[in-house]
């Protein structure tokens, strides 16, 4: 329950805090300037020195007191409809206190400086909470500009496989991917990528019979495993050949987990992100669903889903993210399953979904503590800015969500804060529920008051 209105200079958080060995214990954490000034074990009472006097005292009781979410994998300008304010709200309403902010936008991919900037400009003008930007290079000599993008700010880089987009999201093919992926170690960065066999998956979407299907399963139909694991392949050789740091975005195969072991065993800096879709969901949902849970890589089999959740306690899918797609569900909806745009809504139910799932399989054990730092601090370090991010310590921004254990909670979608105005998740209970988001100090989500946060008080976030 939340006490005084009044904003004093330290505020404390009382509750099951997350300490540093990724336990949970009674505690506080004190507030003060919008860092976190110190984390201090057990029971206190106020004044007593570990609890100030005069300090604003936000008790929840046996909540989970944690480090606030960075959603690594979030597209606010793929669809005009959306946006920064409409997805960091979302954001800040589920947990969330920073995005890594995806570069293929409706607009243009953000693939120069002049781009960047644009950007970041709205970056001030809308966001409620923090956002770090990716940039891409686009085929044809891209690769040249990294160095100025890594100056203007970007944290890294995504580039495709496959050709989802020729204008806003087009295809690296595997001879400048070797440019590229030398330029982005270059500019000491993270080049992540959508890994995906563009020829096979192109010869299996020209075939008229699955152009005309209204079959739902024709979308994993026309995107098999393989084309998956030979687009991981392909990235992780070239990223042992040039060195680069090499993150693979929205993996969904147990396949693709294994390789990536295998890989990093020998050495290579791979590291790779799984969403709550593959956790939660198969490709028998479609059936009911249909368009609505057409995504790439496509939705596998009860098989896949259980090597996802075991690449995530064992530390091998060291990251969780949404894929934020907002779509619109006029865009979803077309009774052939081709014709609908790929993704779905996700950063407001992140972490209710992956963290409530969690709690019921493994309860609040190491498998929590891992789950928790693949939201956390992991894609923090990843993009580079780990030292003031993703962590409850001293001297970090105060970035805190309240995790709330709620069995009969449900989500409901008309009460998102989206523009795209459903959920896959809509009805489901996920078993935990986000009460509490604090940003830099300044809670901007109450539960049982709504948003706090204003447009343009997020900042943009850049590496160390």
């Amino acid at each position: 329950m939340i006490g005084s209105e009044q904003a004093f200079r330290t505020t404390v958080v009382a509750g099951l805090v997350e300490t540093a060995e990724g336990t949970f214990e009674h505690g506080r954490v004190l507030i003060q300037g919008g860092t976190v000034s110190a984390v201090v074990p057990g029971d206190v009472a106020p004044g007593d020195g570990a609890c100030p006097g005069g300090a604003r005292v936000i008790d929840v009781g046996e909540s989970f007191v944690l480090p606030g979410a960075v959603d690594a994998h979030v597209h606010s300008y793929s669809h005009a409809g959306e946006g920064l304010r409409a997805a960091t709200s979302a954001a800040a309403a589920g947990g969330v206190t920073t995005i890594v902010e995806m570069p293929f936008d409706g607009t243009g991919p953000v693939n120069s400086r002049e781009r960047l900037e644009a950007k970041l400009a709205k970056v001030a003008d809308e966001a409620v909470i923090d956002v770090a930007v990716l940039g891409t290079l686009e085929p044809g000599g891209g690769w040249r500009r990294a160095g100025e993008l890594v100056e203007g700010g970007v944290v890294g880089f995504k580039v495709s496989l496959f050709d989802t987009d020729p204008f806003r999201f087009p295809r690296i093919d595997d001879a400048e991917l070797l440019d590229v992926a030398a330029a982005v170690g270059e500019a000491g960065s993270t080049l992540c990528t959508h890994a995906e066999n563009n020829e096979i998956i192109k010869a299996l979407l020209a075939d008229g019979s699955n152009q005309a299907s209204t079959d739902p399963r024709v979308h994993g139909r026309t995107r098999p495993p393989v084309s998956e694991t030979l687009g991981v392949l392909t990235a992780m050789e070239i990223a042992a050949d040039r060195g680069n740091a090499l993150h693979l975005c929205h993996l969904s195969t147990g396949r693709s987990a294994d390789l990536v072991a295998w890989y990093r065993g020998q050495g290579v800096d791979v590291t790779f992100e799984t969403c709550p879709h593959y956790l939660l969901l198969t490709e028998e949902d479609m059936v009911r669903q249909r368009g609505r849970l057409k995504i790439n890589p496509p939705l596998r089999g009860s098989a896949d889903r259980e090597a996802m959740w075991q690449a995530v306690i064992s530390g091998t899918a060291s990251v969780i993210s949404s894929d934020h797609a907002p779509w619109p569900s006029s865009l979803k909806d077309h009774e052939r399953i081709l014709d609908n745009s790929s993704g779905t809504p996700g950063t407001e139910t992140l972490v209710s979904t992956t963290l409530g799932a969690c709690l019921r399989r493994y309860g609040a054990g190491k498998e929590f503590s891992r789950t928790v730092a693949a939201l956390t601090e992991n894609p923090a370090d990843r993009y580079g800015f780990g030292g003031r991010k993703g962590r409850l310590a001293p001297g970090y921004d105060a970035d805190i969500m309240v995790l709330t254990p709620s069995p009969d909670w449900q989500i409901e979608a008309s009460e998102l804060h989206s523009n795209a105005g459903w959920s896959p998740y809509d009805g489901h209970a996920p078993g935990a529920r986000v009460t509490l988001t604090i940003s830099r100090g300044d809670v901007v989500w109450d539960a049982g008051k709504g948003l706090a946060g204003a447009a343009g008080r997020g900042a943009q976030v850049r590496r160390s």
